[in-house]
């Protein structure tokens, strides 16, 4: 018989990424500026738009939610709501999809068939997704004015 170890959280490994995270989030911040929602296209040959809304800010914490489009009703796209802590520097994945919120383990089996480490997950995809948005993102509405205005 075969009894499965207890997962543990690797709580260093979780922070660095939330780290990264944040720091990936820095410049998206920066050009959200005072606004409350920021249109970002990525992709030329299946083109999608990520939107950033801010959906609280608060001296020492902002909450994001960053969305994309599905290419087809058939695939509808990922939403992820993400809290940055600016005075520890971090930025963790709270709520991703259709799932309110987002623990840090679950047991398994579970109704929702989450993966033990579902968090570590998403905070792991917010941070590929970050970066193919730092590689590929550009904004979609117009940086000047159109000629005439």
């Amino acid at each position: 018989m075969t009894v499965s170890r207890r997962y543990r959280l690797n709580f260093r490994d979780l922070m660095a990424q939330c780290e990264a995270n944040y720091a990936r989030l820095l410049p998206l911040i920066r050009a959200l500026g005072e606004q409350d929602s920021l249109d970002l296209s990525l992709g030329a040959e299946r083109p999608r738009t990520l939107n950033i809304r801010v959906l609280e800010r608060a001296p020492y914490t902002t909450i994001l939610r960053l969305e994309d489009q599905g290419l087809h009703e058939a695939m509808p796209g990922q939403r992820l709501t993400v809290r940055l802590y600016h005075d520890a520097r971090v930025a963790e994945v709270t709520e991703a999809s259709r799932f309110r919120r987002v623990s840090a383990r679950y047991p398994y089996p579970n109704p929702d068939m989450h993966q033990r480490d579902e968090k570590a997950q998403w905070n792991r995809f917010l941070g590929e997704w970050l970066t193919h948005v730092s590689d590929h993102g550009r904004s979609a509405a117009p940086v000047w004015p159109a000629a005439g205005s």
